[in-house]
């Protein structure tokens, strides 16, 4: 009874952004950074850095571009994703920091392959203009690398 309750919430789990995602740095292509997606009391998503997994991040790597209320803040544990809501089979409407450049965008989100990717796309206006990354589910991850 227990496992079949487990394997129900695991299985819920892939069809929602909520669970440990892997980033991936855009120029080298190398994983960069954990960032943990959880929902709150009134379901929106929000983001946060756990762990950096680049060989040079120090634990004290701070956020000086940053000019919000995030300046001079450590990167790991910081809220990087704020107020994503649901809209369909995507989460729309909130915002993600860059913590190397201090900016944030405007930002949206969909998943793929049965939930083990998430594609977050940040733009300025239009979401035509900006980018998009594919994260990695962490257990997904962690499987690819044995």
């Amino acid at each position: 009874m227990l496992l079949a309750a487990a394997a129900t919430a695991f299985a819920q789990g892939t069809h929602t952004p909520v669970g440990v995602w892997q980033t991936i740095d855009d120029n080298t292509h190398q994983p960069k950074a954990l960032v943990q997606i959880t929902q709150g009391d009134d379901g929106t998503l929000s983001g946060k850095v756990i762990k950096g997994l680049n060989p040079h991040d120090t634990p004290d790597k701070r956020c000086t571009s940053c000019t919000d209320d995030r300046k001079d803040q450590l990167i790991l544990g910081m809220t990087i994703i704020k107020g994503m809501k649901q809209d369909g089979d995507k989460w729309d409407g909130g915002n993600i920091l860059d913590p190397e450049n201090g900016k944030v965008y405007k930002c949206n989100m969909r998943l793929e392959d049965g939930g083990q990717k998430l594609v977050v796309r940040g733009f300025i206006g239009i979401s035509l203009l900006g980018r998009s990354q594919t994260w990695i589910r962490e257990d997904s991850a962690a499987q690819a690398k044995n």
